[in-house]
């Protein structure tokens, strides 16, 4: 058998010619794809890390905003119940007063000394 020749057929030279090119075409694409996956995994990381960074925030001010709060709850307790006890010795001075103009003081004679609970925390 004698060896054979091949011929090249010019329409099969042109087809893998396009599909050479249209390989290439493909293989760019696909690196392009590649590159923009990895671009894209990278900023879905800083997304990541900003969000994480973003929550202990949050938890930082929730945590100071409930310690504000506790703060200023006892604030107020401690203020009621000092506007109480100063309404409640207001109140004995008036009375103080009352009685005192009621007896009205004879020539020489003094008034009687204000109970010791008027004149403390004044």
């Amino acid at each position: 058998m004698a060896p054979s020749i091949a011929v090249a057929n010019p329409k099969s030279v042109k087809e893998d010619e396009e599909l050479r090119k249209r390989n290439g075409e493909l293989e760019r694409e696909l690196k392009e794809s590649k590159e923009r996956e990895e671009m894209m995994r990278k900023e879905l990381q800083r997304a990541w890390e900003r969000l994480r960074v973003a929550e202990e925030a949050e938890e930082r001010l929730c945590s100071q905003l409930g310690d504000l709060e506790a703060e200023s709850v006892q604030l107020a307790r401690d203020s009621n119940a000092r506007i109480i006890a100063l309404t409640h010795q207001l109140s004995q001075a008036q009375a103080y007063l009352a009685l005192s103009d009621r007896r009205s003081p004879q020539p020489g004679t003094e008034l009687p000394a204000a109970p010791p609970k008027l004149l403390n925390n004044v």
